[in-house]
């Protein structure tokens, strides 16, 4: 579900307007840190590109149609973006803030997924009903594989073992085996292959996978449940050896939370998962040991997404309907504040070191940059213009030589 589509634009407020000084109580860098924030604009076809060292907009990328998710490379300083609208995916150089590269792939994607060496990407096609598998390396795509219908999200495990599709029109959700990267002399490449399928998830869209790589989760949004799926071990593991079960994929149960399940937060620890309940205006929370439900503790209107902080303590939820972003305690278990932003936020995410918190305002057309820590505790610093509608925010830091 994309919240933030086909919204109205209003006019961008800018606060405190950032400049090229250095800003009062925040971490000083080296000369040579860059930091950027990449805000997708379904509504205007392009790309606002933040400066998060010097809190300023760097640039507005022309992009394909109906640009939607998007991801950095966590190896090399490349961030991609899905044109739902053209079935293209954009390439965007980080240390020159310029678009290196366009890659077609097929109708309607939806997100991309890059696995854990930033060699290979997988693109959700919901209009095609299939995954797209893209050679970074040769910036091509490389093959297809069939998946259920309306597909919306395409995660790869941590192992690089396991791709996980959510299938939202089907109610499902497809896995499969994966291969490594093409062999870089000869180029031979084995295709995704379908494992195991899973349906009575309606609505099926966020996914999250444990550090282990063990199970994933999957919220069925068309209803008031979370799909707990463990994933299959490899032959030569622990697990396998203790548990020859663990070999195989198998569901695990049907958690029941609040209704219309739309983003599923993990802790860092993947000890805990935080489910952001649209449509009761909770948050539930789900022990990923037992696989069973703890608290659900009301959270503002309409939450939407849910990230948590590095050390495991602080939970951060965008409230749609309540222009505002929630903070929970998850160690004392209560709502700890709650910070104004801009009219119906919806994408979320942290700066590297977590000193700021973005989140992207779908109807204002900017993004509020939040302070995470200060004199008087969290607040909103500022706001930076994006573009109509934006829907997706993707973090990418580096150093230049």
């Amino acid at each position: 579900m994309r919240l933030s589509r086909n919204l109205v634009a209003l006019s961008s407020v800018l606060l405190f307007a950032g400049t090229g000084c250095k800003h009062w109580g925040f971490p000083q860098k080296p000369a040579n840190y860059r930091e950027f924030a990449y805000v997708t604009n379904g509504g205007s076809n392009t790309v606002s590109v933040l400066d998060l060292v010097y809190l300023r907009p760097d640039r507005v990328l022309q992009v394909g149609r109906d640009p939607g998710g998007a991801t950095a490379n966590p190896k090399r300083n490349e961030v991609y973006v899905v044109n739902s609208g053209d079935g293209t995916i954009t390439v965007i150089d980080a240390e020159t803030n310029n678009i290196v590269s366009t890659m077609g792939v097929h109708r309607k994607p939806y997100s991309i997924s890059v696995d854990a060496d930033g060699r290979m990407a997988y693109v959700a096609n919901s209009g095609s009903n299939s995954v797209s598998v893209i050679d970074l390396d040769q910036r091509r795509e490389i093959a297809v594989a069939g998946t259920g219908e309306e597909p919306g999200l395409a995660k790869v495990s941590p192992d690089m073992r396991s791709l996980v599709v959510t299938n939202r029109a089907s109610g499902s959700v497809s896995i499969y085996d994966l291969s490594p990267a093409p062999d870089k002399d000869t180029g031979e490449y084995t295709p995704p292959k379908l494992r195991s399928t899973f349906d009575g998830c309606p609505g099926a869209t966020d996914a999250t996978i444990l550090p282990d790589s063990s199970k994933v989760f999957v919220a069925c949004s068309g209803g008031h449940e979370v799909l707990a799926v463990g994933l299959a071990s490899a032959p030569d593991s622990w697990a396998a050896k203790q548990d020859p079960d663990t070999m195989h994929d198998r569901k695990l149960t049907l958690l029941d939370v609040g209704e219309v399940p739309v983003h599923l937060a993990m802790k860092p620890d993947g000890g805990e998962i935080f489910v952001s309940n649209f449509g009761s205006n909770t948050i539930s929370e789900l022990s990923t040991w037992t696989n069973e439900v703890g608290i659900t503790f009301p959270i503002g209107t309409k939450p939407t997404r849910g990230i948590v902080s590095a050390d495991n303590s602080m939970l951060w939820v965008s409230t749609f309907g309540g222009d505002a972003v929630s903070i929970y305690s998850i160690d004392d278990g209560h709502l700890q504040n709650v910070i104004r932003t801009g009219p119906a936020p919806d994408a979320i995410a942290f700066s590297a070191d977590e000193h700021l918190l973005l989140t992207a305002n779908t109807v204002s057309g900017d993004v509020s940059l939040i302070r995470t820590q200060g004199r008087d505790g969290p607040g909103l610093y500022t706001m930076l213009p994006a573009g109509k509608s934006p829907n997706s925010i993707a973090i990418k830091s580096f150093y230049v030589k």
